[in-house]
């Protein structure tokens, strides 16, 4: 097989692991009562670090977004953002809620408030964002071995999108 036609062989495999509509949260990561699930979507990406005074502190993800057939919907960054390639539209988070995950080495799980910051379209009326199912992405361990160097760590993570019923 191809080089190719096996990372995209390997990214399904990673999208048909995440993004099922099923998950068992702490109850602190629970959306609130008057919200329903709206979407499902699965991140593949990049948390990025960098050293200052000898840690690595987290600066930013970067990641792709796909809908739960494998297509390519969207982007995730600072801000955090999560912005649609196909109108635009665009959600920032604040956080809410934390918990660790219950894969060792997986970024935590989060709740986030969410306001639309884009036109109307596919996120726009996105109230609460989960982030779950995390692999991958903590900081790399030890002492950092100059400032300014930055780590992009790899990560993939599902996305629930919530909104008022």
């Amino acid at each position: 097989m191809r080089g190719d036609n096996l990372a995209g062989l390997w990214l399904l495999l990673i999208l048909a692991g995440c993004a099922s509509n099923t998950v068992s949260v702490p109850d602190n990561l629970k959306p609130a009562s008057n919200e329903s699930l709206k979407r499902v979507i699965a991140a593949k990406g990049v948390q990025i670090y960098e050293c200052r005074e000898g840690r690595w502190l987290f600066v930013a993800p970067e990641a792709d977004l796909f809908d739960q057939q494998g297509n390519l919907i969207g982007r995730h960054y600072a801000g955090p953002h999560w912005e649609s390639t196909g109108d635009g539209s665009k959600v920032i988070g604040k956080l809410t809620s934390r918990a660790d995950a219950p894969v060792a080495g997986a970024i935590p799980w989060l709740l986030l408030s969410a306001k639309s910051v884009g036109g109307k379209g596919y996120f726009s009326d996105v109230t609460s964002i989960q982030r779950v199912a995390t692999h991958g992405g903590i900081a790399p361990a030890g002492d950092c071995p100059k400032t300014g160097m930055q780590a992009r760590v790899e990560y993939t993570a599902d996305y629930y999108f919530y909104s008022a019923r």
